[in-house]
C-alpha cells in the first residue's frame, strides 16, 4: 500500500482576502492555483484547465445535479466537481487540493501524491482516453507519466494488455510499427523532449486506434504441452484453439523464443496476406525484446491468430505457380542471376527464373531485393489516380513498400532459421512478380539518387516525428519503410542493391499517397453490380 504523503500546508492568503473577490490566485513551487468561495467553503483547483491549460479562475460556478459545486471552463465547456476533480464531460481529471482555514487565513496542503500513485493516475486515465481516441490526451496522460518518474514504455505494454484481444483478426500495423517507432525514439528522442515523447504517443495512439470501440475477441483457453510441428499444424489447419494451446505452453515451457521458428515456418508455409505474415513474426519478436517478457503471451497469442486467419495468396490463380515452383525447388540451380532479369517478368516466370539460380541463396537474395527496390523506385504512379480500371489493378505505394519490409524480414528471419529460405525467395519473387506490371522503365531515377545514405537518414528520420499524416496506417509504413532500408543499407552498405534501395525511399518520401478513391470506387462498385444480374 503507498503511504501517504506527509501534508505540505502553506498559507496562501487572508480569508478576507478571498472573500471580497470570490476568487484569488495563489502561487507556489512552480504551482498556479485557483481558489474559490462558494457556500461558505473554500475550494482550491490547479488554474490551468488540464484541456488545453486556459485558466479555470476565469470559470464558471453553480451546481451539479448532485448539488456538488462545479466549475465550468468557459473556452471548451469542460465541467468539474471542485469536491473530487472529476471531469463531468469525459477527460482529464482536475487536480484538487486540500484547504483549511486556520487563524484566519486560507491555507493549501501542496504536498504532491506519491510517485507510484501518480504513475498509476497516468496510466488509469490513458486508457480511459482510449474510449474515443482522444490523441491529446494520450500524450497529455505519457507526458504525466513520465513527469512522475515512470518509464513511458509501461504506457506502451499496459496498451497492448488493453488491445491485443479487441484485435479481431490478430496483429496489426499498430503492433508491427511498434519497435520501430521506439527505435527512431533511442535514435533521436534525446534531441529534446517533444521528441522523446512522440514515439510513445504513436504507438499507444495506433494501438488505440485498432481496438476503437470494438469488443473483446476473447481467446480459447487451454494450455499444451508445447510441440513445435503441433503449433505448426494447428495454423495450416486453421485450428485457433490448438494454436493458442501451444504459445502458451511455449511461454510456459521452454520460453517464448521457442516460438520463433515454428510462427515463422507457418508464415511462409504459403505466400500469404500479401507478405504480412512474416513481416509480423520479425516485428513481434523485436517488441517483445524491446517491451520484456510480461507481453510474450499476449503478442504471440495475437500472432497466432493472424497467421490462423491470414489469406493464402497462392491459393489464388495470379500465385498459383508458387507451390509447384516450391516443389520444383532442388537447391542445385547454377545459372548467375542479377537483378535486371526481375525487372518486368510476372510471377510465373519469376519463380522459374529464381529455380534456375537455386544454387546461390546469397546471389538471388540481392538479385530479388535490388529488383524490388528498383520497381519501388520506377513505379509508375499513375496506377494510384486511375478509375478506369478493376478492382485487381488498384495498386498504390504501399504496394511497394511491401517488397522492402518482407526483404528485410527475410533477411532477418531466415538469418536465424536456413532451411526456409527456399520459401523466403520464391516469395520475394511473387513480390516482384506481381509489381512488375505497374512499374515505367523510362522513369527519371537519376533525380533520387542519394550521395551518402547514412546522411540521408540521418535527415529524414528525425522529420517522421511531425509526419502529419492522419491515417496511422500510412503513418506506420512511413515509419516502417525507412527503418528497414536504414537496417539492411547499414548490414551490407556495399552490397548491390543499397544505392538503389536509398533513391527508391527517397522518390517515396517525395510522393503523395492517393488515399481517398471517390470516383473509382463508384465505377467499381457500379461495375459489380451489374456484373450481379
Amino acid at each position: 500500500m503507498t503511504q501517504k504523503p506527509e501534508p505540505r500546508w502553506v498559507e496562501a492568503m487572508p480569508l478576507t482576502a478571498l472573500e471580497a473577490a470570490g476568487r484569488k490566485i495563489f502561487k507556489t513551487d512552480g504551482k498556479q492555483i485557483a481558489l474559490f468561495l462558494a457556500d461558505g467553503a473554500v475550494h482550491a483547483c490547479n488554474n490551468r484547465c488540464p484541456h488545453e491549460g486556459y485558466p479555470l479562475l476565469e470559470g464558471t460556478l453553480d451546481k451539479s445535479e448532485a448539488g456538488a459545486c462545479r466549475l465550468t471552463c468557459n473556452w471548451h465547456n469542460w465541467k468539474f466537481d471542485l469536491a473530487s476533480g472529476d471531469n463531468q464531460v469525459g477527460g482529464d481529471r482536475l487536480r484538487i487540493y486540500p484547504t483549511q482555514i486556520r487563524d484566519g487565513a486560507v491555507l493549501i496542503d501542496i504536498a504532491d501524491p506519491p510517485a507510484a500513485e501518480r504513475v498509476e493516475a497516468a496510466l488509469g486515465n490513458l486508457r480511459e482516453s482510449f474510449r474515443d481516441h482522444n490523441y491529446t490526451r494520450m500524450a497529455r496522460e505519457i507526458a504525466r507519466l513520465q513527469a512522475a518518474g515512470g518509464d513511458p514504455l509501461e504506457a506502451v505494454r499496459r496498451a497492448v494488455l488493453w488491445t491485443h484481444d479487441r484485435f479481431e483478426w490478430g496483429t496489426t500495423h499498430a503492433i508491427a510499427a511498434a519497435p520501430d517507432w521506439l527505435e527512431l525514439g533511442e535514435d533521436y528522442g534525446g534531441r529534446d523532449a517533444a521528441s522523446a515523447l512522440i514515439p510513445f504517443v504513436e504507438v499507444v495512439a495506433h494501438l488505440a486506434w485498432d481496438s476503437l470501440r470494438w469488443e473483446r475477441f476473447p481467446f480459447a483457453e487451454g494450455v499444451a504441452e508445447f510441440d513445435a510441428d503441433r503449433l505448426v499444424d494447428a495454423i495450416e489447419t486453421e485450428d485457433e484453439a490448438e494454436a493458442l494451446a501451444q504459445v502458451r505452453g511455449a511461454v510456459a515451457g521452454p520460453g517464448w523464443r521457442a516460438l520463433d521458428a515454428p510462427l515463422t515456418r507457418a508464415a511462409l508455409a504459403h505466400y500469404q496476406d500479401f507478405g504480412h505474415s512474416l513481416i509480423y513474426c520479425y516485428k513481434t519478436r523485436q517488441l517483445v525484446e524491446r517491451l520484456g517478457g510480461e507481453v510474450a503471451e499476449p503478442l504471440y497469442l495475437a500472432l497466432a491468430r493472424a497467421l490462423v486467419n491470414a489469406s493464402r495468396e497462392d491459393l489464388i490463380p495470379e500465385f498459383r505457380a508458387y507451390g509447384p515452383a516450391r516443389k520444383a525447388w532442388d537447391g542445385a540451380g547454377g545459372d548467375p542471376v542479377s537483378a535486371e532479369e526481375f525487372h518486368a517478368l510476372n510471377v510465373p516466370r519469376a519463380l522459374e527464373r529464381v529455380n534456375r539460380s537455386s544454387g546461390d541463396r546469397s546471389a538471388l537474395f540481392d538479385a530479388l531485393f535490388e529488383a524490388a527496390a528498383w520497381q519501388m523506385l520506377h513505379f509508375d504512379m499513375s496506377w494510384g489516380t486511375r478509375h478506369d480500371r478493376p478492382v485487381p489493378d488498384n495498386v498504390n505505394w504501399l504496394d511497394f513498400t511491401h517488397g522492402i519490409t518482407f526483404a528485410n524480414a527475410v533477411r532477418a528471419q531466415c538469418s536465424r532459421h536456413a532451411d526456409l529460405w527456399p520459401d523466403a525467395l520464391l516469395q520475394m519473387a511473387c513480390f516482384t512478380g506481381r509489381n512488375a506490371a505497374y512499374t515505367d522503365a523510362q522513369q527519371d531515377s537519376e533525380q533520387w539518387r542519394v550521395e551518402d545514405p547514412e546522411a540521408y537518414f540521418e535527415d529524414l528520420l528525425p522529420g517522421l516525428f511531425d509526419h502529419a499524416e492522419p491515417e496511422y496506417i500510412v503513418s506506420a509504413h512511413m515509419v516502417k519503410l525507412p527503418v528497414a532500408a536504414r537496417e539492411e543499407i547499414r548490414l551490407r552498405p556495399d552490397a548491390p542493391w543499397a544505392p538503389v534501395l536509398a533513391a527508391a525511399v527517397n522518390r517515396f518520401f517525395h510522393s503523395r499517397i492517393k488515399r481517398k478513391h471517390v470516383m473509382r470506387t463508384a465505377k467499381q462498385s457500379l461495375a459489380f453490380v451489374a456484373a450481379e444480374g
